[in-house]
């Protein structure tokens, strides 16, 4: 009766008062005003009828067919007639006429797609549709779709000694096995819908890649849901010089559901195991972490058993095997300083570059050998003509934050012949021969431009598009180099290379051809940062994954290797958001 109500437009309808009035004139006189507020008047009755109508009114009788558009009577009661059994053939199945009246699974289908937080409003729609909201199918698909949650809620698989031991086994202390399979207990009754209500979407904003603020050395954390819960990995480099290994992962914190009804922070520091945790949202794009439970942090033989137990995880080495007395001094500061927050940190966003079309190769995440202070992750990005690396992790003399490259891809360099190759001096000539004619176009710049309109061309020149140089400079280098792999379709020339004698590296395997070699400056300084400077280098080029740069002043190479984790929700929107997230790298650390 509620779905004939509707459809009828019982009771107040002012379609059936109007029909009782006119019942004598001809339908087809009609106006085009009353057709629409005929349309108006079945769309307000649909609406009405969600709430739950009761029997038919007056004037319309219990024969109301259950769709199609309502008709009046000569004697003013209304029908309703089927659009599909009033066509010619008066035969088929009736055409819904609104969304509320299609199959249930249908909705499902179209409800899937919609932004979770759409649903709720779509709920307010009426009895039908906040039933279908119910289904659990709506609510998986958004999970998955929107968080990438592959896990499934009914079966959770744990198996041998993984990363997920470490969170997993200790949500239900009962479980001591080793290797098992079976429903945790605590998550018997929770669904989707609660998962996406009361975990994901209350902190969707702290997913994706942050560097906490560790002074200079920095770091990177990767937020990431992981079936039943959102991890804080610490992503930590190889143990030096292994560039080439992966990298390594530290849970710092977790979030998970708490009795099907909240979610529970719990901190990861330590070795006494999960325990009470927080986490404030403040600023856009920065959050904080508390540890409410310090104690769990300390070990029982003191700060000596805790260093020696952070040096195995960091080095990979006990101190009595290091050997260079600078090295150890660092590394114990290093150990003081980071030590004190007691996993109490402030975490800023941090975005991967994204890829333009004129890259001369894929941005993103490197680890690179940086001598006496081990192994260290730079960001590499594209900036017209530039190629940059800025500083992730950091160290006292160079902090996270810094652009520690900086790499003029219009200004090759042509490497000689191997034997001439080994010798350094041959090496810095053809660098130095490049560093002046760059100092010698800054000078001249100076001089026939104010400072204003001198950094405004500077900046134009930084932005400018590769396409704006790639022809007349790919002429330049066409014997040292090929173009990018966006820009040509027939693979690069590999060209023999070989490190000139005295040149110190921390990783001796590296590719003995290259690519191509550019003009470029490193950054360095004192102590503190004090004093620095750019100071010239050699960009090598091994593929698409490996790269090198030779420190001329300081005789060395630094050998990188990019990592290939994959790391959602971390690409930057567009460029612009970008260049301001490294300004305000940059600014953090200065």
């Amino acid at each position: 009766m509620a779905v004939c109500a509707r459809l009828c437009g019982v009771g107040q309808s002012r379609r059936c008062r109007r029909r009782q009035r006119h019942n004598q004139q001809d339908q087809g006189s009609d106006s085009d005003m009353d057709a629409e507020e005929e349309e108006e008047e079945q769309i307000v009755g649909q609406t009405q009828g969600d709430g739950g109508g009761g029997g038919a009114g007056p004037g319309c009788g219990g024969g109301c067919a259950p769709a199609g558009p309502s008709v009046a009577r000569e004697d003013g009661s209304c029908h309703s007639n089927s659009a599909g059994a009033v066509g010619r053939g008066g035969t088929g199945p009736p055409r819904p006429q609104s969304l509320a009246e299609l199959p249930p699974e249908l909705l499902v289908e179209i409800f899937s797609l919609l932004p979770g937080t759409a649903l709720p409003n779509v709920a307010l729609v009426g009895k039908k549709f906040r039933q279908i909201l119910n289904t659990e199918t709506i609510w998986r698909r958004r999970c998955m779709a929107e968080f990438g949650m592959k896990e499934d809620l009914r079966r959770v698989e744990v198996g041998g000694v993984s990363s997920r031991d470490l969170y997993v086994k200790r949500v239900n202390p009962r479980v001591k096995s080793g290797r098992f399979m079976k429903l945790l207990p605590d998550y018997e009754h929770t669904d989707y819908r609660d998962v996406y209500k009361r975990l994901l979407h209350p902190y969707r904003h702290i997913l994706g890649l942050w560097q906490p603020d560790i002074g200079p050395y920095g770091g990177l954390l990767n937020v990431v849901v992981d079936g039943l819960f959102i991890i804080g990995w610490m992503y930590l480099p190889p143990h030096d010089p292994r560039v080439e290994d992966p990298m390594r992962r530290r849970p710092l914190f977790r979030i998970h559901m708490w009795e099907s009804d909240k979610a529970a922070v719990e901190c990861m520091y330590g070795h006494k195991g999960p325990h009470k945790g927080d986490i404030q949202t403040g600023k856009k794009d920065e959050f904080s972490t508390k540890c409410n439970q310090t104690d769990h942090h300390r070990m029982p033989g003191g700060r000596q058993e805790e260093f020696r137990t952070w040096l195995e995880e960091e080095w990979g080495r006990t101190l009595e095997e290091i050997f260079h007395e600078h090295m150890q001094e660092l590394i114990l500061m290093k150990f003081i300083y980071t030590s004190q927050y007691d996993n109490c940190l402030t975490y800023r966003r941090i975005y991967l570059p994204p890829l333009m079309p004129s890259d001369l190769l894929h941005p993103g995440l490197f680890k690179g050998t940086y001598g006496s202070h081990g192994l260290e992750i730079v960001m590499l990005s594209f900036h017209g003509i530039y190629l940059r690396a800025t500083k992730l992790t950091g160290d006292p003399n160079v902090p996270a934050g810094q652009l520690t490259l900086d790499v003029d891809l219009s200004r090759p360099v042509v490497l000689p012949d191997l034997e001439l190759q080994r010798s350094i001096e041959e090496l810095s000539r053809l660098v130095l021969g490049v560093h002046a004619e760059v100092q010698r176009e800054e000078q001249e710049q100076a001089k026939h431009a104010p400072a204003a309109v001198g950094g405004a061309a500077e900046g134009a020149r930084g932005n400018a598009s590769a396409a704006d140089w790639g022809e007349e400079d790919r002429v330049t280098c066409s014997d040292s180099c090929q173009a990018g792999p966006s820009t040509s379709t027939s693979p690069s020339e590999a060209q023999p290379f070989v490190l000139p004698l005295g040149v110190m590296a921390r990783n001796e395997v590296y590719p003995r051809t290259c690519r191509k070699c550019f003009y470029g400056t490193g950054l360095i300084a004192g102590h503190g940062f004090t004093s620095p400077e750019r100071t010239p280098g050699l960009f090598v080029l091994f593929d698409e994954d490996h790269f090198g740069f030779i420190w001329l002043e300081l005789k060395s190479f630094s050998f990188y290797s990019r990592l290939t984790d994959q790391l959602a929700h971390a690409h930057a929107p567009n460029m612009e958001r970008f260049e301001a997230m490294l300004c305000n790298m940059q600014s953090w650390t200065s």
